[in-house]
């Protein structure tokens, strides 16, 4: 790889090495290597979805799907076609509402983190259950899976600790202590998982060993988290209504993303990154989608059309772009 390297650059010459190492500085070269399409800027509001009574604060897509998974507080999980609005799957038997959504690399199990302390698994063909995971003692605040792993999955509890499980067995492996609640997680790799803090800090963790291998100050009360699809970029939001882009080689905040108007609803609005990573998308309390770009820090453009506060948001790897509010998913292209 290395020799292969020296000799593209000897091949481009000064002028092709300083525009490869501006693209590089850009995320350009990575996301092109990994078959990313760049992501079109949405407008208009194509389909309109009555999905869970009481709010939906959960979405996600499928990996390389358009398939779209929500929860809500209804105590059920949907799975959906986004670009038709079709419901394709109910999951049953959740207690307390579903905070938050995983699914496992491999599409094949839904997770998802609940108000009763518990995690509920299934499998996304035929809708069976497979594990109830226990072992939390509040209200579980979120979960992910690991894109290396197929069967490892950590959730977040307001009990201030993190666990690491097995859906192999539905045995949690270990349980990390935190001093602060862990509002929201996600992996950054195969063994490091970020985690937004009520105390403002952003924390890393080596899942192997349990222990934190950095912490930085990022708002004054971090309210999510969000790893863009090349791991390269993790977007944090806080109550102070300031979402933060860290680059992930660095730890160094690349992006900052305000607007006035743009309010974070509830305790945990949940933006999300384009797929190109060239976007920022955020929910706000006055029922707008805010969008900006990373590339030029200014915000591109307002969507409007929710009613109430809009709670979540998911970006398809496909196109569409996808927030909820109280009762309704909005379906932007």
């Amino acid at each position: 790889m290395y020799e292969e390297m020296v000799l593209k650059l000897k091949t481009a010459g000064v002028g092709g090495i300083q525009h490869n190492a501006q693209q590089e500085a850009d995320g350009i070269i990575r996301r092109s290597e990994a078959g990313y399409m760049e992501t079109l800027i949405p407008s208009t509001c194509t389909i309109t979805i009555r999905a869970h009574d009481g709010g939906c604060g959960s979405l996600m897509f499928e990996h390389n799907s358009d398939k779209l998974i929500s929860g809500g507080q209804d105590q059920t999980v949907k799975i959906w076609g986004a670009y038709t609005g079709a419901l394709t799957t109910t999951l049953h038997g959740v207690l307390g509402s579903v905070n938050d959504l995983a699914v496992t690399n491999d599409n094949k199990f839904v997770v998802a983190a609940c108000s009763s302390n518990k995690l509920f698994v299934w499998e996304v063909n035929g809708g069976r259950p497979r594990h109830t995971l226990t072992g939390h003692t509040k209200n579980v605040s979120s979960v992910d899976a690991s894109w290396v792993k197929s069967f490892v999955v950590a959730s977040s509890s307001n009990d201030r600790t993190i666990k690491i499980w097995d859906l192999q067995t539905g045995f949690c492996k270990s349980t990390i202590m935190s001093a602060s609640n862990p509002n929201s997680l996600a992996f950054i790799d195969g063994d490091i998982i970020c985690s937004g803090h009520r105390d403002g800090n952003l924390r890393l963790w080596d899942i192997r060993s349990g222990k934190c291998t950095t912490q930085i100050a990022a708002h004054l009360d971090v309210t999510s988290v969000c790893v863009s699809r090349s791991k390269n970029f993790i977007l944090t939001s806080g109550r102070e209504n300031v979402h933060n882009l860290f680059d992930v080689r660095t730890l160094e905040v690349c992006g900052t993303f305000r607007a006035t108007g743009n309010r974070v609803a509830g305790s945990f609005g949940k933006p999300c990154i384009s797929p190109d990573e060239n976007c920022i998308a955020a929910g706000s309390s006055d029922g707008s989608v805010y969008i900006w770009s990373r590339l030029k820090n200014e915000m591109l453009t307002v969507l409007e059309g929710h009613s109430s506060p809009v709670l979540a948001s998911a970006w398809c790897g496909l196109g569409p772009l996808a927030t909820s509010d109280r009762n309704h998913i909005y379906i932007w292209s």
